[in-house]
């Protein structure tokens, strides 16, 4: 039997999804077929496959090792064999954690079997290293446990130990950890001010909405923001997540007519073709800038306790800087 705990990073997507991530090499009708016999159960039950997973749902999966093993690319080999070096991007290191300047293109995690992603590289940078919790990725498998869209760039935690990784989720799960975004947006802002409102996803089409009052299935959502520097027609602002929902700020900013710069999906279209013409901006100005941990870490973590860090931010952001004073 193997047991999945699923992360935060993981909350919101659906569970056939990540069994075809756990084994990629099997069909859509072998995957179906194990859930209807309920050789794979979703925290104990059966399941169709269409279920939302949260934060510590536990997947359960009754095959023998052979069948397993053949269900899927073995894990080395797969993770050798990535494209990439995140050693430059590394802020901070230590036996337990690692947190990483995540360039803003890169998948955090794969959609697809064939895709490689930040948290395949950061395995083999494990790996490539000799670095703890590399050597049985049966027993534990490393992972990132915050996930940032493609485009979005900035700081991404990837637990390298399993006390490290139930730790970062549960503080994840209580919105705990202090999130920092800085982004540049449309318009002039002159006073902080917190956003509330009302969040609904369509996950066919990965589109949100925000409304002022509450709807059927929408969660609500706290946004706070302060004006870092104000431009000629822009602002450059420092956003504190209080919620942490998919695509909130960039959807909760333009809904009081603020997007963010080039957004591609929820920004001023023809603001995004000027500024993609004269900067060669082609995605949301947006980047996770810090990241503060709590005082009262577990005793495995208390060295972190209080501790801040920063992701140095991309250069378009200063290039736009320099360009629009």
């Amino acid at each position: 039997m193997k047991e999945y705990v699923i992360a935060a990073s993981d909350e919101g997507s659906r569970l056939d999804k990540q069994l075809f991530k756990i084994m990629d090499k099997a069909t859509a009708g072998f995957i179906y077929k194990m859930l209807r016999k309920k050789n794979i159960t979703l925290n104990g039950r059966r399941a169709s496959g269409s279920e939302r997973l949260k934060c510590d749902d536990v997947i359960r999966i009754y095959l023998s090792d052979d069948t397993f093993d053949l269900m899927r690319t073995e894990k080395k080999e797969f993770i050798s064999s990535a494209h990439g070096d995140i050693s430059g991007h590394i802020i901070y290191e230590d036996e337990d954690i690692l947190l990483i300047n995540k360039p803003s293109g890169m998948l955090s995690q794969r959609s697809s079997a064939k895709d490689t992603s930040l948290n395949e590289l950061c395995l083999k940078y494990l790996m490539d290293n000799d670095k703890a919790g590399s050597s049985n990725l049966d027993v534990f498998v490393p992972s990132i446990c915050n996930r940032l869209d493609r485009n979005t760039s900035g700081i991404v935690i990837f637990a390298k130990t399993y006390v490290c990784a139930r730790c970062i989720a549960s503080m994840l799960k209580e919105h705990r950890l202090k999130k920092t975004y800085r982004c540049h947006v449309k318009g002039i802002i002159n006073e902080p001010l917190s956003l509330n409102g009302y969040l609904t996803k369509d996950h066919k089409s990965n589109i949100v909405k925000v409304t002022d009052i509450k709807t059927d299935g929408s969660s609500k959502i706290i946004t706070r923001y302060r004006p870092v520097k104000v431009y000629k027609d822009h602002t450059l602002l420092e956003v504190d997540l209080v919620t942490g929902k998919s695509h909130q700020i960039r959807a909760h900013l333009s809904s009081v007519h603020h997007p963010v710069l080039g957004d591609n999906k929820y920004g001023d279209f023809d603001l995004n073709r000027r500024l993609k013409e004269k900067y060669r901006i082609d995605s949301q100005m947006l980047h996770a800038y810090s990241l503060t941990l709590p005082d009262d870490m577990p005793p495995e973590l208390k060295r972190l306790s209080g501790m801040n860090f920063q992701a140095p931010m991309p250069d378009i952001f200063e290039k736009l800087d320099r360009d629009t004073v």
